[in-house]
């Protein structure tokens, strides 16, 4: 029920971080993907999925350039045979900044980003995807798409509108067998959040709140971007799932 051995996959911002981590999960699956990064580099993360036989595409592009949006999606089915079984919207950025301070321009790049450009992947995916009857579609939320954040109001306001558009996707498109789900990472370790473990009172307040006793690494997710991807979700549909080592539930 969880391989996914012939499965046609996309995965934006999957060049690092969790990005890169659910795309090796679902490479190590057996499925077909393609990397899809605003950086060049990308072309070297797919050097490195050597863990199954599945061919790994990359393509770059900036998801914030509505037809940049539109060629990445169109040249990424090209690239899968003009199939797509699997969508995992994964890009985002994260510009903090006090709200009183923070600028209109960076408010608007990440709502196209972290929103738009995420929409009209699903978009674009679900209508392929109802018209053969089945897909998935994975969104990325985070803990503030439940919880405020500290100097990133936009961050959370654009992952409060994720959690709301993968319900909404998720009624429009159970009919049709496809399931849109969203991930909820807890604090992980990556690149983008290298720059809090200097903010040692504010690394420890967030590290002490989780039962697991430690960060998240991008592996953490290789098994729940699989099940989601997997038949084994076929009846789960407009979920929101945390994987947190617990922080919800302290």
């Amino acid at each position: 029920m969880f391989g996914l051995e012939g499965k046609k996959a996309i995965v934006t911002g999957g060049r690092r971080g969790l990005g890169r981590g659910m795309a090796y999960g679902l490479h190590k699956a057996g499925a077909e993907v393609v990397l899809i990064d605003i950086s060049n580099e990308v072309e070297k993360t797919k050097q490195e999925f050597t863990a199954s036989q599945a061919k790994v595409h990359a393509l770059t592009g900036d998801l914030s350039n509505r037809e940049d949006r539109h060629r990445l999606f169109q040249d990424a089915v090209k690239l899968l045979g003009g199939e797509l079984d699997i969508l995992v919207n994964a890009a985002g950025i994260n510009d903090k900044g006090p709200s009183v301070e923070y600028p209109i321009e960076s408010w608007n790049r990440t709502f196209e980003i972290n929103v738009t450009a995420v929409f009209e992947f699903c978009k674009f995916a679900g209508g392929m995807m109802a018209k053969q009857g089945s897909g998935k579609i994975i969104n990325i939320c985070s803990l503030t798409s439940f919880i405020g954040h500290i100097n990133g109001t936009a961050y959370s306001a654009s992952k409060g509108a994720v959690a709301q558009m993968t319900k909404s996707l998720s009624n429009e498109w159970a009919r049709y067998g496809v399931q849109v789900n969203a991930i909820a990472p807890g604090c992980m370790e990556t690149e983008m959040t290298k720059s809090l473990s200097n903010e040692k009172e504010r690394f420890s307040e967030l590290t002490s709140r989780i039962p697991a006793g430690r960060w998240g690494t991008p592996e953490d997710l290789e098994g729940i971007v699989v099940f989601l991807s997997s038949q084994a979700s076929n009846y789960i549909t407009g979920t929101i799932i945390p994987v947190d080592g617990g922080y919800l539930a302290r």
